[in-house]
């Protein structure tokens, strides 16, 4: 069974960093699609980045390309979100989602995030201008 427990948010200046990080238990004999997600109050749920676990291929929406990293630890069993150049904008709660990548919905068409089979309990980031 897929868990995922999600930890680092925070408070932040705008323009500054942080790292989230994502530990995901049951993953390991198979090949997921883990990816993280941020939502608002009163709007749908948005992709952020993604990547496969056997490695190789990550995926970034263009709302926050250049700005965030995705990586992943095997060994740690963790895959960490480095957000850089904060904006208030990029304020909300930040989930962490698992789907087997034969089933890949895609990440950052609107309501792809319906499709992901394991869920995270967020974790909230806020920027201050």
């Amino acid at each position: 069974q897929v868990q995922l427990v999600e930890s680092g948010g925070g408070v932040v200046q705008a323009g500054g960093s942080l790292r989230l990080s994502c530990t995901a238990s049951g993953v390991t004999n198979s090949t997921y699609y883990l990816a993280w997600f941020r939502q608002v109050p009163g709007k749908e749920r948005e992709g952020v980045a993604g990547l496969v676990t056997s490695g190789g291929l990550t995926d970034y929406c263009d709302s926050v390309k250049g700005r965030f990293t995705i990586s992943q630890d095997n060994a740690k069993q963790t895959v960490y979100l480095q957000m850089n150049s904060l904006k208030p904008e990029d304020t909300a709660m930040y989930y962490c989602a698992a789907v087997p990548s034969t089933m890949w919905p895609g990440l950052c068409r609107l309501g792809s995030s319906n499709r992901y089979t394991n869920w995270g309990q967020g974790t909230q980031v806020t920027v201050s201008s």
